[in-house]
C-alpha cells in the first residue's frame, strides 16, 4: 500500500481509536462490537423492570388507605430499593456490553474484554501468529438474529481466542483471513513480500 495511505490511515486510527496505542503505520482494519441484538435485550429487560416497579408504586398508592403509615413508608423503602437496583445493574449491563471490542489491524488483533466495571482485560495478537479463524453459530436464537462465535486460534501453545456474541459477516471474515496470509508474507522492516 501507498506509504502516503498508509499514514492518512494510521492517522484517522489514531484519532478515532485514541485508547488502541497503535504502532507507527499501524491502522484499524475492523472494529467489531457485540451483537446489538444484546444490547436491546439489555434494553428491554431494563425497560421491563422500570414499569414492574412503576406499576408496584401505583398499587401501592392506590392501596394507601388500606396500610398505616409505617407499612406504607416500608413498602415506599423497599420499591425504592428496588429501582436503584434495576437501574444500576442495568447501566452495569450496558458498560459491559460496550466494553467487550474486537480491532482488526494491519498488524495485530486486539480484544478487550469486560465481564464487570472492575474486571477487564486486553489481549494483543500478531496477525503472523494467528493459524486459523472461525466463526460459529450454535442454536436457532444466533441462527435468526445472526450473531455467533468469532474464534482466533494461534501457533505455537494453540491459544484460541474467542469473541462471543459476535454479528461478523461472511465477507468480513474473509476479508480477516486474507489480511491474516497478507501479514504472514509480508516483512514490515524491509517493506517486502517474503516468498516462501
Amino acid at each position: 500500500m501507498d506509504e502516503g495511505l498508509v499514514k492518512i490511515r494510521h492517522e484517522r486510527s489514531v484519532k478515532d481509536f485514541p485508547f488502541l496505542k497503535l504502532e507507527d503505520n499501524e491502522y484499524v482494519e475492523f472494529a467489531f462490537k457485540r451483537a446489538k441484538i444484546w444490547l436491546n435485550l439489555i434494553l428491554g429487560s431494563l425497560a421491563a423492570g422500570l414499569i414492574f416497579i412503576l406499576l408496584a408504586f401505583l398499587l401501592v398508592l392506590m392501596g394507601q388507605e388500606s396500610l398505616d403509615s409505617i407499612g406504607t413508608s416500608f413498602l415506599y423503602i423497599i420499591l425504592g430499593s428496588l429501582l436503584a437496583a434495576v437501574v444500576i445493574a442495568g447501566l452495569f449491563t450496558i458498560i459491559v456490553y460496550k466494553g467487550n471490542k474486537l480491532f482488526i489491524t494491519n498488524r495485530h488483533v486486539i480484544q478487550m474484554t469486560m465481564v464487570s466495571p472492575l474486571a477487564n482485560s486486553l489481549n494483543m495478537i500478531d496477525l503472523s501468529s494467528i493459524e486459523d479463524t472461525s466463526f460459529s453459530q450454535n442454536g436457532i436464537l444466533q441462527k435468526v438474529f445472526g450473531y455467533g462465535t468469532f474464534r482466533l486460534s494461534t501457533v505455537g501453545e494453540e491459544t484460541t481466542y474467542t469473541f462471543k456474541n459476535s454479528d461478523i459477516t461472511q465477507e468480513e471474515l474473509k476479508a480477516v483471513a486474507k489480511l491474516i496470509t497478507t501479514a504472514k508474507t509480508y516483512d514490515d522492516k524491509d517493506n517486502v513480500f517474503i516468498v516462501s
